[in-house]
């Protein structure tokens, strides 16, 4: 698998990284998740993993030609909010050495791999809103 960087959101000890790969898909690397009010949230199957990312590491997905910012809809089970405002985005576990040899992986770190296709849909309109009918006026 081969990866293009696309973005770091880096703070002191903490680098979750935003990946292209060559196979259609996105491999998200962010932190691993301890909390069980977290994890309650998920039903994650065999082979699947979800890590922790704050909302702005997908603002990189401007340098992959997406619209970068906020995701107008979110999607159980690839993308939950979490009350402290960071996302939780699950997929396959990343374990192809080749994939995992081009990265910095902290110990408290793991990687998911996220169809292109299932992060794009996030970035639509939701279909059947009509956007541009007016606020009702209050009563």
């Amino acid at each position: 698998m081969q990866l293009r960087f696309l973005g770091k959101n880096s703070t002191v000890g903490d680098c979750p990284t935003l990946y292209n790969t060559d196979r259609d898909t996105y491999l998200v690397q962010g932190w691993k998740i301890f909390a069980n009010d977290l994890l309650m949230q998920l039903d994650i199957p065999e082979g699947h993993t979800a890590v922790e990312v704050p909302t702005e590491l997908f603002e990189f997905l401007k340098e992959d030609g997406l619209t970068a910012g906020e995701f107008r809809r979110l999607e159980d089970p690839i993308m939950v909010l979490t009350p402290g405002g960071t996302y939780l985005v699950q997929g396959l576990e990343v374990t192809d050495p080749q994939a995992l040899s081009q990265m910095e992986i902290a110990d408290y770190e793991t990687v998911v791999e996220v169809p292109k296709a299932a992060i794009t849909a996030l970035l639509e309109e939701p279909r059947g809103v009509d956007l541009q009918r007016p606020a009702q006026p209050a009563l």
